[in-house]
């Protein structure tokens, strides 16, 4: 289980991105660099980072699912993701 804070850290994150997506496109698109250098670096949507929506584990995450490996794993062998069968792990 992630840390309540990083993941805390991350919806911050996640607000900044929403808030100043459309300014960030406006001064790319006139290629106004300095004005986007301005804005607040967590705003770029670079620097999110995909957690487990159970768990909240950032490593070995899978995009398709938006799960970790080992809930992806686990959910499988409980016959949860239609379309999968456990060959052998």
């Amino acid at each position: 289980m992630a840390k309540e804070s990083m993941i805390a850290r991350e919806v911050k994150r996640l607000k900044l991105v929403e808030k100043y997506a459309a300014k960030r496109e406006k001064f790319k698109a006139e290629g106004n660099f300095e004005a986007l250098h301005s804005l607040p670096k967590n705003s770029s949507k670079i620097r999110l980072h995909n957690r487990c929506s159970q768990t909240g584990r950032p490593k070995g995450y899978i995009r398709q699912f938006g799960v970790s490996r080992i809930v992806f794993r686990e959910m499988a062998s409980a016959g949860l993701i239609p379309g999968v069968k456990k060959a052998s792990w």
